[in-house]
């Protein structure tokens, strides 16, 4: 009875003293405002420059080591130095608007993130016609 009991409080501590470590070292955390960005129905030609805004909420400097689109009408381009705890930081992405009709694209964000190292990020929206002169 007393080695079930000896048994049972070394798993208790045991898994509390776990607990606290990973508390404590959490390492770099990225946290977007939102991963989905819609243009809505945009002009033929139009500013297609959106961003999207992150926080590392860990403990380390969050570095977004690649960033890439799912074609190349969409141009990407990520923060050169490491974001520091607490801080924000963009990842402004560039769509070519001389396209008409809907679109969705996907970009890929790679990090030392220890939450979400593969983040996907989604763009759409429609690209009215351009107008005839």
């Amino acid at each position: 009875m007393k080695s079930i009991h000896l048994s049972f409080l070394t798993v208790v501590l045991f898994s509390l003293f776990s607990f606290e470590i990973s508390a404590q070292q959490t390492g770099p955390q990225i946290s977007f405002e939102t991963q989905n960005l819609d243009y809505g129905q945009i002009d033929y030609a139009s500013d297609g420059v959106r961003t999207f805004v992150f926080t590392n909420t860990g403990d380390a400097p969050l570095k977004i080591t690649n960033v890439k689109s799912s074609c190349g009408c969409t141009i990407p381009k990520k923060p050169k130095a490491p974001i520091a705890p607490g801080e924000k930081g963009e990842i402004q992405v560039k769509y070519d608007t001389k396209r008409q009709g809907p679109f969705r694209k996907t970009i890929t964000v790679n990090s030392n993130a220890s939450n979400q190292p593969i983040v996907a990020l989604k763009i759409g929206g429609v690209i009215a016609a351009p107008e005839s002169n």
